[in-house]
């Protein structure tokens, strides 16, 4: 007897890359799409959340654009992201280049340089509000046994808004790092044994071959970066609450109120409805400028 031969057919090899994402596509759908088709409902509606809702058509959009309390905590998020951005991109990628190289040690550097991207936001903040807490902060103890005079770091706002973006930076360059590590590893050696011929220096093999080459790593970290700085939350909530006076209270903690402090969970809705429209733009513009993190020929 033949022994009949396994064949795939022409339909099943269509069929099967579906089949690979649909678990992703469950997850996207489940706890990404769905939840949005309910937040546009519920944005057309006034709702506490308890009783009955009423459909009120764009009223809570009309009433977003006079609310100048959200207006300020979206310009106080746009500080925060275009300040934070930069040294959540320069810092992390200057670790992945030491780190990247075969030194002593560099296992155990780069453990200690991921470590605090495993710590929860929470526990971040209140990290930091032990090291600069203005009376019982490790910081102001030591200024003051040395005979300076204590610094008030949060009930200043250009200095609450400092130490909120240095507890970012230190929470997420580790993450970030690995990252670019993995980025770099990519880059063919041939490149740099190419310019090793020519005699380039090392800051012109970095210029004109590690960054061009780099580009769409950059780009990936560029756009995780902001959307996780836009959407910045626990760690602003236990360092800061974001006082003083507001100074980094920022959209989503505002959102939060506007849902479960103040039971209007209509207009939290539009609000986000809002913020959403807001990262999408501002990320379509990054992908147009940094044409998609394409390498250039």
């Amino acid at each position: 007897m033949k022994k009949q031969k396994n064949s795939i057919t022409s339909t099943e090899m269509k069929i099967f890359p579906y089949l690979l994402i649909l678990p992703n596509l469950l997850i996207f759908a489940i706890f990404i799409a769905v939840p949005a088709v309910f937040g546009v409902a519920y944005s057309l509606t006034d709702w506490g959340g308890i009783g009955e809702m009423s459909f009120i058509g764009f009223a809570n959009y009309l009433k977003l654009f006079k609310d100048t309390r959200f207006w300020i905590s979206i310009r106080q998020t746009f500080l925060y992201a275009f300040i934070a951005l930069p040294l959540i991109v320069a810092i992390p990628l200057l670790l992945a280049t030491l780190l990247v190289k075969n030194i002593r040690f560099r296992g155990m550097f780069r453990s200690i340089f991921y470590w605090p991207s495993m710590i929860s936001y929470i526990v971040v903040g209140l990290l930091f509000q032990f090291i600069f807490g203005d009376s019982t902060g490790v910081i102001n103890y030591l200024l003051t046994r040395i005979g300076m005079q204590e610094v008030s770091w949060f009930t200043d706002g250009f200095n609450a808004m400092a130490v909120v973006i240095l507890a970012s930076v230190w929470s997420r360059s580790g993450f970030y790092m690995v990252t670019f590590i993995s980025g770099l590893t990519s880059i063919d050696d041939t490149y740099y044994e190419a310019a090793d011929v020519d005699g380039a220096s090392s800051f012109h093999k970095f210029w004109s071959i590690t960054l061009p080459l780099l580009k769409p790593t950059m780009f990936l970290v560029m756009i995780l970066g902001f959307i996780d700085l836009f959407k910045q939350y626990g760690l602003v909530l236990t360092l800061t609450n974001g006082g003083p006076a507001g100074a980094t209270k920022f959209a989503v903690q505002y959102i939060y109120e506007e849902a479960f402090q103040r039971f209007d969970l209509g207009y939290a809705s539009a609000l986000s409805m809002v913020l959403l429209v807001i990262l999408a733009a501002l990320t379509l513009i990054q992908f147009k400028l940094n044409k998609g993190g394409a390498v250039d020929e």
